[in-house]
């Protein structure tokens, strides 16, 4: 295979351990602390997982352990969508399970969770996994979307760990992905199956943390990746001058992404979705907001600026949310009313009719693009496809509009030439930092441990995570905990609960304190690409988020 020269370089990078784990695998001790217990649904959840509840937060510390020497074998999933540093956590994870035993093997399931229920492997040689350690995407076994759901399902995952005859099972994924992993745990202990399911936090939106989940991994690298993007556009911007950017980045159910790379890059404007919901915004007043700043700039001579926008955004907004709820249920009762409907303008003229006041207002005032959207793409379940629509167009064109009207009041006189553009897939599968390179091959050997020691259920945790790598305090938490009761497709459902921005926090009241200057002033910052070789402080640091929650910055 031609590789590049900074993949060859990547594979002599040694991943940094914290100290416990970094020793003889002899000497590591489980330090049980405090019961856990639910923060919502308690008593539900002890009803559905009455094997799982209530456990201990389990750290490792120096000491004669227990951890199961003999040939074991351990089976790995990578599921949902890619995140750097996966292949770390697989690395990780064999080397451990070879330091226990030479003869131990790890089996890796093809495409996701679904591999799991039909039994699709490959078996994880160190000379197989060489290829592949400090490198992005989940391409050495792939990943996939199935939820473990039907009595089928959860009857044929276990044949699957019988027949394959393993002892444990490392899930690595997001909320739903790490559910799974609790529901297989509840049910292996229920059929007596001696498998112990362990699961690893990943996703690039940054949604699945807590006080022990300090950071899920991923979420550095694309940060930083996109931040090293946004910042190239501040700065065409600035040398341009007539130019605004607008920018929607990942994170359709939290605004994690776009709020730490408002940190790192310091744009004109970083858009909060959960800001938006608290303080009820209408898009009428995001807009409003937007221009002020178009029209402060353009006083001052400067026709350019860049918008940061999370992906979800217009879900966070009650009128949207109101608006497609309604059309949720409007498109279900009167699917063939609108697809008989002569033309775009009597579809259109069926919809307005049929919503309530408020609802049919905001429709109207949409981009016409967008209003045809909203109705003609719809999923297998009949919903308006939110995460489809395109809200940087939303915004420019709501902008474009309003910059009109206040062009004929006299109260803006500059010019607006605007630019979309949507950052995804760009920062999923990047060569991982030095961070997450690290970060992620402890939890693959920490997951090794807790499945080694039979800790079933849980979730790894490392915290410390601002500090450097030999501060690090490695172990796990029940995943039980971390959950709440939801109401999806109509039932009560056991589900890991996300982790939003919190508005009292101090990563975004440090963004919050420097915004009224940012909007008018050009202060831009410039990350730069990833660095990995180098002094710890340039190549080693952890996001602005970690830091400032952590009080190191």
């Amino acid at each position: 295979m031609d590789i590049s020269v900074l993949q060859q370089s990547r594979y002599g990078y040694k991943p940094k351990l914290p100290p416990v784990l970094a020793g003889n695998i002899d000497d590591i001790a489980i330090d049980f602390e405090q019961k856990t217990a639910a923060l919502e649904d308690s008593d539900k959840l002890a009803a559905i997982f009455p094997y799982s509840y209530g456990k201990a937060v389990a750290s490792f510390v120096k000491g004669k352990g227990k951890i199961r020497r003999d040939a074991m074998r351990i089976g790995v999933i990578l599921s949902g969508g890619q995140a750097p540093g996966g292949h770390n956590v697989i690395a990780g994870l064999l080397d451990g399970l070879k330091t226990g035993n030479q003869a131990s093997s790890l089996i890796g399931f093809r495409g996701g969770p679904g591999g799991l229920v039909d039994n699709k492997s490959i078996e994880l040689s160190p000379e197989f996994t060489a290829a592949y350690r400090n490198t992005g995407g989940f391409d050495i076994i792939g990943s996939g979307r199935t939820k473990i759901e039907s009595r089928e399902q959860f009857e044929k995952s276990a044949a699957t760990v019988v027949a394959q005859k393993l002892d444990a099972l490392v899930i690595i994924g997001g909320d739903d992905s790490n559910t799974n992993a609790a529901m297989l745990a509840e049910y292996f202990k229920q059929e007596k199956i001696p498998c112990t399911v362990i699961g690893v936090p990943k996703t690039i939106d940054g949604d699945l943390k807590n006080e022990f989940i300090e950071a899920s991994f991923g979420f550095d690298t694309a940060a930083k990746t996109y931040s090293e993007l946004i910042g190239n556009i501040e700065r065409d911007a600035a040398s341009a001058k007539k130019y605004w950017h607008f920018i929607r980045l990942m994170g359709r159910s939290a605004s994690h992404i776009s709020l730490e790379c408002a940190l790192q890059t310091r744009p004109n404007i970083a858009l909060v979705s959960e800001e938006v919901e608290a303080k009820k915004q209408t898009l009428s007043e995001i807009t409003e907001e937007i221009c002020a700043s178009i029209a402060a700039r353009a006083e001052k001579g400067m026709n350019f600026g860049v918008v940061l926008i999370p992906e979800g955004l217009i879900e966070f907004i009650p009128e949207f949310k109101l608006l497609i709820s309604e059309l949720n249920e409007l498109l279900a009762a009167k699917e063939a009313s609108i697809k008989k409907a002569a033309n775009d303008e009597a579809r259109m003229s069926i919809i307005t009719d049929s919503l309530s006041k408020a609802a049919a207002a905001l429709y109207k005032s949409l981009p016409s693009g967008i209003a045809k959207q909203l109705v003609k793409d719809r999923d297998p379940h009949g919903n308006v496809m939110v995460s489809q629509i395109d809200t940087e167009k939303l915004l420019i064109a709501m902008a474009e509009k309003r910059l009109a009207e206040m062009k004929a009041q006299g109260s803006y006189k500059g010019s607006f030439s605007p630019l979309g553009h949507f950052f995804g897939y760009e920062g999923r599968s990047a060569f991982p930092s030095n961070f997450d390179a690290d970060y992620c091959y402890a939890l693959g050997y920490s997951a090794f441990v807790l499945a080694a020691s039979y800790l079933s259920g849980y979730i790894v945790s490392i915290r410390g995570l601002a500090f450097p790598s030999n501060k690090w305090i490695a172990g796990g938490i029940p995943i039980v905990s971390m959950m709440n009761i939801e109401r999806r497709h109509g039932k009560d459902k056991a589900v890991i609960k996300k982790a939003l921005v919190d508005l009292d926090g101090a990563p975004f009241k440090a963004f919050a304190a420097m915004r009224q200057n940012l909007s008018t002033e050009t202060l831009y910052r410039f990350p730069g690409a990833i660095q990995y070789f180098g002094p710890s402080e340039l190549c080693d640091r952890p996001t602005e988020t970690l830091l400032l929650e952590h009080g190191q910055q």
